[in-house]
């Protein structure tokens, strides 16, 4: 089957000619449908009559994704096919244009196969938050894929798409890449334009990519960093040949606060694992230091809730969004849309973030969580004077149970691993490092200093060949 493959095998099949891209999206498109009353991984798919659209009629030209099927997150606009961020508010939402990296990717010959499922507004860690169910892991449809990016970590690990875009605000794509075994990348901030990415919070949020292999990441990576003016905080730096990762005296970072974090048995077990092989193969195992790091996930929520409550203000059932149909005046009517348009977690957390910029508290919360920031980017870039790369779990755990009763202080304090490096606005990527007692699969973060995302990716690929297993099918 040709959903079984990664993308960078099925361009090499494509131009060796022992099949055509036609047949790749057919029988993804096949493979989706067929999967998609299990795994709610999309939200839109596309249809059958969309396959023979002028799209598929380009796949055998000699473009770089001719063919080869991509899902996106559905708080990525995309022209034409509706992009509701899993919200009622949005659900009726079609975009006029496309997102700055989906133009890169129809630029590339890509089929958007369709829109993938998510946490509403990409709030959430188990993508069970949004208004259209919640998605289920491939490998154990007991468990969450994860969140908020758990639609497109699903769609890749159970063969309804090749590829995939997420975003990551806090770790939402690199957090259901390991729970769902396969590997995710979050570039530094501003490496990928944010054009068209419907924002939650703006100085934190960045459009990430999920494959089966690193060499799929670097593929998309490569094809999307490109500069757009639309975007003022968007860059396109590649990094010079000397910079390259070799494993021989690569200099590993382990984080002492992040040691005493809370993990299971299994997680731990499997990360020393990974970092004990690459140890084994040359590499320079360091500990070093981060203090703010015990303090970073009070500061993200904080900063995030409050870029939250700002940015969702605009959805009041006049300018955006859905409109109650019932109302007394226009204030009731701004009242019910908005109760009957957002879901309980983005309630709580523009509550939130209204109150720690409410005048008397902006100082005692904000202010010091910015602060926290700052010396979280001064702590991370010291560290990088002495390392390459940082090695750390991405979740405490290698599951979450769907339906799982979790205190939303619970699931907030779980995100200790991804969060300070989302925080500094530094590239992180997850890839597959073993699994648990139950078989299900766990991924080692690898954190790159910030705009190193090409030394990065290829210390990732370099551990997932020593690694050389495969835990991305389902």
């Amino acid at each position: 089957m040709l959903w079984e493959y990664t993308a960078t095998e099925l361009i090499g099949m494509l131009h060796r000619k022992e099949c055509s891209g036609k047949e790749i999206i057919n029988d993804v498109s096949i493979r989706a449908n067929d999967v998609q009353p299990l795994y709610n991984s999309y939200i839109t798919l596309r249809s059958a009559a969309d396959t023979a659209s002028d799209t598929i009629c380009k796949a055998d030209e000699c473009m770089t994704l001719s063919g080869i099927p991509v899902a996106v997150k559905d708080n990525i606009s995309t022209k034409g096919i509706r992009t509701t961020c899993a919200s009622r508010m949005l659900s009726d939402y079609v975009p006029p244009y496309d997102a700055f990296a989906v133009e890169r990717l129809r630029l590339a010959g890509a089929y958007i196969i369709g829109k993938t499922n998510m946490d509403e507004f990409a709030m959430g860690s188990a993508s069970d938050t949004g208004f259209f169910g919640a998605v289920r892991n491939p490998l154990d449809m007991d468990y969450s894929a994860g969140g908020s990016s758990g639609g497109s970590a699903a769609a890749v690990a159970g063969g309804a798409a090749v590829l995939a875009l997420g975003t990551d605000t806090g770790g939402s794509v690199r957090q259901p890449a390991s729970l769902c075994g396969i590997a995710g990348f979050c570039p530094s901030y501003g490496a990928v334009s944010r054009y068209g990415l419907i924002s939650f919070a703006s100085s934190l949020d960045r459009i990430g990519f999920m494959g089966r292999s690193v060499s799929d990441l670097k593929l998309l990576y490569n094809i999307i960093n490109v500069r757009d003016s639309q975007d003022v905080t968007n860059f396109s730096k590649k990094n010079s040949a000397e910079e390259n990762a070799d494993i021989k005296g690569l200099r590993i970072g382990i984080v002492k606060e992040f040691s005493a974090a809370s993990a299971d048995s299994d997680v731990t077990a499997a990360v020393n694992a990974g970092i004990k092989l690459m140890e084994l193969s040359g590499a320079v195992i360091k500990s070093v230091s981060v203090p703010s790091v015990s303090l970073a996930v009070k500061a993200y929520y904080i900063i995030s809730s409050a870029e939250a409550a700002s940015n969702l203000a605009r959805y009041d059932g006049v300018r955006y969004g859905h409109r109650a149909e019932n109302f007394k005046d226009l204030r009731d009517m701004f009242v019910r849309s908005r109760s009957e348009g957002f879901g309980e977690e983005v309630k709580r957390r523009i509550m939130l973030g209204t109150f720690v910029l409410s005048e008397g508290y902006a100082e005692s919360y904000y202010k010091r969580a910015m602060a926290v920031r700052r010396q979280l980017c001064t702590e991370f870039d010291e560290v990088f004077r002495e390392c390459d790369i940082i090695a750390a779990p991405v979740y405490p755990c290698a599951g979450i149970r769907l339906g799982e009763k979790t205190s939303s202080v619970k699931r907030y304090a779980a995100d200790i691993f991804t969060v300070p490096s989302s925080m500094a606005g530094l590239p992180a990527v997850s890839v597959p490092c073993g699994k648990n007692s139950k078989g299900l699969p766990i991924g080692l973060q690898l954190i790159g200093g910030r705009y190193h995302d090409d030394r990065l990716l290829e210390a990732a690929e370099i551990f997932e060949i020593l690694r050389g297993d495969d835990y991305g099918r389902a």
